[in-house]
């Protein structure tokens, strides 16, 4: 399995959403400077996660985007789910019904195996310890970058 630029961008933003939006909403365009990335792509990412209801959009002069809820209640599950959809690595990983041959497949364990500790991993991650790592990243380079 891999993750796309959605995935591995989607978890960026919303990372610099939940470290920015203490009081306003987070204007996309800021996001994009910050992190180096094309806003028009970004635009598409913000999308699904307006979509997913993770974000939700605000217009106006101050607008631009705020979490739905609590970093500590958004998971990089959900965060990924909603810019890469499925992340079983094939098809009967996530829904043994879809394939006849399931039951007789000698592969089909191995597809579960990896299907379950990707989801056991990222079910545990939450939003609120990506921002708490980026302060960390942050800081970190902040002090090498002084020397």
């Amino acid at each position: 399995m891999k993750i796309s630029t959605k995935g591995r961008y989607g978890l960026r933003i919303m990372t610099d959403i939940a470290s920015n939006s203490a009081e306003e909403c987070v204007p996309l365009k800021e996001i994009a400077e910050r992190e180096h990335l094309s806003e028009k792509y970004l635009e598409q990412i913000i999308n699904l996660l307006v979509k997913s209801e993770l974000v939700r959009s605000v217009r106006g002069a101050k607008g631009g985007y705020h979490l739905t809820k609590s970093a500590d209640d958004i998971t990089v599950e959900d965060i990924l789910i909603a810019t890469e959809g499925s992340l079983a690595p094939v098809a009967c990983a996530q829904d043994s019904d879809c394939c006849e041959g399931y039951c007789d497949c000698v592969t089909s364990f191995i597809w579960t195996e990896i299907y379950d500790a990707v989801i056991g991993v990222v079910s545990k991650i939450t939003l609120s310890d990506l921002v708490k790592r980026n302060l960390k990243v942050n800081k970190k380079t902040e002090l090498e970058c002084k020397k």
